[in-house]
């Protein structure tokens, strides 16, 4: 969900039940952010100021303070009866599915007894409020200096970002995303927050989100060994799904929740076992129970059917739904006129793009106003951005410090030396475009937070990033919270379109052209470990697809008036891979030799 889209969204929901993370990328975003609620509320506000000791982390640690203190007097608010149920309250029970028991239970209670401290204790007792959980993106981990010196790795972005955490009053989860962070994965046991007691209680829980049950494992097999325990795997589909992309070796988001599924009693085993003997060696308490894990499933999900089948077939624990909330003004900070170009957009207008500058594809929308920004700046002769926040300044090529590859001057150290290879025009127009491709998101995907809280963007520029996932095409108009989750409950359908395809043919559709386009990038000049990579790739989505077919002849419940199209997509697909594959069997460049 970006950088600001959702930097705001616990104070928003969180009292009415629902989950939402906030990503602790910008720290200088949440700083301003503070401010205004804190002015809004009239509650105090000291600035910390980039020149304080340790500022990163204890920007953060207040920010996620005060959202928890707003979310909570919010929903004392909604446990506060007096004549009759409050708004609030209504919203909540309004906002649950109607199978949801709670709703009769307290109907019940409230018709047998006038007792209002008795229904108080009973909501008190029976009310959850939403979780506030934080993001990181465990690369984006940047080294900082101070008067020319580099700065221990706990001065890292990540490592500061995980001590705003930790040190906050939260108790919630932490999601890391991108991958394995070995020294950061190393410094979370450092904090006693994410130990469990001997009843097993984390106040800190980790999450971690992959894409294939192999990383998983290693993943939590390096953090139990710490003694930290992964309370639940997210499962994101490697393609279909918003903001950055990584797609896995050709596996499909099916046969990886199968495998999950099958799998999580070895799992939840073989790293409690794990666990168990680090925080012996610690001298730490031994939980007297096996501690759960949960898996969850997000990526593309669109309609209830499909939410449904994720949680019953797969026996997934929740479901998450991310980029239609970009249509949800009282969930999310999306300036009006990015979110205009949101509901016109098209399959055509979301697109798998290679602009983020940490070299990761990222879903992008088309003609979003931070890439006109950046057009505006190539035609001036002035590509790149002038890096005002530099999250992302990893890139050592040109400096031990690190640039940012969306940089100005990155990019004019990198053309100048482009532009010393003599290169013919089209095969220089083509390594300039792909150097000047790359957009300072770091920047842009906070941008609309700015707008929407008019606050100034002098320093950042007016210009927006979004990183919706394609499922949004789908959805064409802006909704009200209610609206939205009704429409995920089944009590109504907010999508117009009678097109929209099954969230597992949608994401093979994705992979197809992914794979499409990486065999042409490559077949000119195949090498050894690409044709390992291709020949691996096309061999999973073979039996992805395989799978697929077997799945839906034996699901008769479901998808029912899909059925005879996602056949005929899966045929077809699969003709198309055998193609690929003697493609590239026949270019293998061992035979080359």
């Amino acid at each position: 969900m970006g950088i600001g889209f959702t930097a705001d969204t616990p104070a928003k929901v969180a009292h009415l039940g629902i989950d939402s993370v906030i990503s602790l990328v910008d720290d200088e975003l949440l700083e301003k952010l503070r401010k205004v609620y804190s002015e809004n509320l009239k509650l105090p506000f000291t600035e910390i100021k980039s020149s304080f000791e340790d500022f990163r982390a204890k920007r953060i640690t207040s920010y996620l303070n005060l959202i928890q203190t707003i979310a909570e007097e919010k929903f004392n608010t909604i446990k506060n009866i007096n004549e009759d149920y409050s708004k609030d309250l209504k919203q909540y029970l309004s906002l649950l599915p109607n199978s949801a028991q709670l709703k009769a239970k307290f109907k019940k209670f409230y018709e047998s007894t006038s007792n209002k401290d008795a229904i108080k204790k009973w909501l008190d007792d029976t009310l959850s409020m939403g979780s506030i959980d934080v993001n990181i993106m465990t690369k984006v981990d940047k080294e900082n200096y101070q008067d020319g010196e580099k700065l221990d790795n706990t001065y890292n972005d990540a490592h500061a970002a995980l001590r705003g955490f930790a040190k906050s009053n939260l108790n919630s989860s932490l999601v890391l995303s991108a991958g394995m962070n070995p020294r950061l994965y190393g410094y979370i046991e450092t904090f006693e927050d994410f130990y469990p007691d001997e009843n097993g209680v984390i106040k800190k829980k980790i999450v971690l989100k992959v894409s294939d049950y192999r990383s998983a494992l290693i993943q939590g097999k390096f953090l139990a060994k710490k003694g930290i325990w992964v309370s639940e795997f997210r499962i994101e589909s490697g393609l279909n799904c918003g903001g950055h992309a990584f797609a896995t070796d050709g596996y499909l988001m099916g046969p990886i929740l199968a495998q999950f599924r099958d799998s999580k009693q070895e799992l939840t085993k073989t790293l409690y076992d794990i666990l168990k003997k680090a925080l012996i060696q610690k001298g730490k308490p031994e939980p007297n129970t096996i501690l759960p894990i949960k898996i969850s499933a997000q990526g593309g999900v669109g309609t209830t059917e499909e939410h449904q089948f994720l949680q019953e077939h797969y026996n997934v624990d929740s479901v998450g739904w991310g980029s239609p909330f970009l249509l949800v003004p009282e969930a999310t900070l999306v300036d009006t006129p990015t979110r205009e170009k949101l509901e016109k957009a098209q399959e055509k207008d979301i697109y798998l793009s290679d602009i983020s500058p940490l070299g990761i594809p990222f879903n992008n929308l088309r003609g979003n106003t931070k890439d006109a920004e950046k057009e505006a700046y190539i035609n001036k002769g002035r590509p790149g951005s002038s890096c005002p926040k530099k999250f992302v300044s990893l890139n050592k090529e040109f400096d031990e410090k690190g640039l940012c590859t969306a940089s100005r001057q990155y990019q004019f150290l990198k053309l100048k030396a482009l532009d010393e290879k003599g290169l013919p025009k089209k095969e220089y127009e083509k390594q300039f475009n792909k150097i000047t491709e790359k957009s300072c998101t770091c920047v842009g995907l906070g941008t609309a937070a700015l707008l929407v809280n008019n606050i100034d963007t002098k320093v950042e520029g007016s210009g927006v990033s979004i990183c919706p996932g394609p499922n949004l095409a789908y959805f064409s108009k802006t909704m009200k919270l209610k609206e939205m989750v009704d429409h995920i409950y089944h009590k109504n359908n907010v999508i117009d379109r009678k097109d929209r395809p099954n969230i597992f043919i949608k994401e093979l559709s994705i992979y197809m052209e992914y794979l499409k386009k990486q065999i042409d990038e490559h077949k000119e000049n195949l090498n050894i470990k690409q044709h390992k990579y291709l020949s691996v790739f096309i061999k999973n989505m073979i039996e992805g697809v395989s799978y697929y077919q077997q799945l839906f002849s034996q699901e008769i419940n479901v998808f029912k008036t899909l059925k005879s199209v996602i056949f005929n997509v899966l045929e077809k697909e699969k003709n198309t891979l055998l193609i690929y594959q003697n493609q590239i069997n026949y270019l293998n460049p061992k035979k080359q030799l």
